[in-house]
């Protein structure tokens, strides 16, 4: 292509790398959501063994705490995916 010039630098690397408490505070909203969403889906096969009804409202609810076990793990298992990725 005439008139466009290819970079002849190299784009320096990123320094440092993501601690998994950055990683689990980013990966929260999504380790949450999907906690509740299976304890939800727990409640439903509860119910159908006998057990009472866990309600959506409920699953959030408890779904906030038990998120952050969950984003510290995913964020363990991240780091490592992105360790392995730097070897």
């Amino acid at each position: 292509m005439s008139g466009t010039k290819s970079p002849s630098r190299k784009a320096p690397a990123t320094e440092g790398n993501w601690p998994v408490w950055k990683l689990a505070i980013l990966l929260y909203p999504a380790t949450a959501l999907t906690v509740a969403i299976n304890l939800f889906l727990a409640g439903l096969i509860a119910n159908s063994a006998g057990f009472g009804v866990i309600t959506p409202v409920a699953a959030i609810l408890w779904s906030i705490p038990l998120g952050v076990p969950a984003a510290w793990l995913a964020g363990r298992w991240l780091r490592g995916l992105m360790d392995e990725a730097d070897e």
